[in-house]
């Protein structure tokens, strides 16, 4: 509670630390912020081209079923790998001024969700257009699924950056550990061509349920088994937590090490 209050105390530079991320992300561009929704919409022409003209997949409409997964993912792959490094680059700061070191991360993170939510503006449109439509019941979970989504981000990013700052080399490692990991959650396949007897290792990977709701509510246009949803929840809290622990073990040496 004491580190809650802490955090609102300090609310304000969390705002202006994801607003700087935001503003500076494509600075310098000729597109600048525009690229938020071009990136999304030049994947989405690959993806179709790939998928739907060169290596014919039997799911229809592959091109999306990809698509409402593969947003979501990169907004958990980018927290975790690229977050990695989000204490040592403000290793200044750190030794500096005081503030509550968990801004770090929670501004990092809330400012790859922003970019997130802003991309599935783009999957919105695309779902419109597309004989699939979207489910208005169906998106009242989006909200609960984008929450649970963010909050095993914000833990896994905590976890990964403060363990970065004694051991660097886990910025390097981060990458190749989110490429195997995004190949071991059913974002380009369905959880239901996993081998019955290999599926308990993907109900074992935290990002699997979150996956299996997004495509339920965007692509099924149905409502998430709530059975997902509540192994989805189980998994961001204990997430969550371990990082908070980890974390708040680990910050009190931070300065220190830099």
């Amino acid at each position: 509670m004491d580190l809650l209050k802490e955090l609102y105390d300090y609310r304000e530079m969390i705002v202006a630390l994801v607003h700087r991320d935001l503003k500076g992300r494509y600075k310098g561009s000729v597109l600048g912020f525009a690229w938020t929704f071009v990136n999304p919409l030049l994947q989405l022409c690959v993806y179709t081209l790939v998928f739907s003209v060169i290596m014919r997949n039997g799911i229809e409409d592959y091109y999306l079923f990809l698509f409402v997964t593969l947003v979501p993912w990169i907004f958990f792959s980018t927290s975790v790998s690229a977050g990695s490094t989000c204490i040592r680059s403000q290793g200044g700061m750190l030794t500096k001024i005081y503030f509550p070191r968990e801004v770090i991360p929670i501004s990092f993170v809330t400012s790859q969700f922003v970019n997130m939510a802003l991309s599935l503006i783009v999957v919105f449109v695309v779902l419109l257009l597309s004989p699939r439509g979207l489910n208005p019941i169906a998106l009242l979970y989006l909200p609960l699924v984008m929450i649970i989504e963010y909050i095993m981000a914000l833990g896994m990013t905590m976890i990964i950056s403060a363990l970065t700052v004694y051991f660097r080399d886990l910025e390097y490692l981060m990458n190749v550990v989110t490429m195997a990991w995004q190949f071991l959650t059913p974002v380009m396949y369905g959880i239901d061509s996993v081998p019955e007897k290999l599926r308990f290792v993907f109900n074992l990977n935290p990002m699997s349920s979150v996956m299996i709701a997004y495509r339920d509510i965007l692509y099924y246009g149905q409502a998430p088994d709530l059975k997902t949803l509540i192994v989805a929840v189980i998994f961001g809290i204990v997430v969550m937590l371990v990082g908070v622990k980890v974390f708040g073990r680990l910050k009190k040496h931070f300065a220190e090490v830099m």
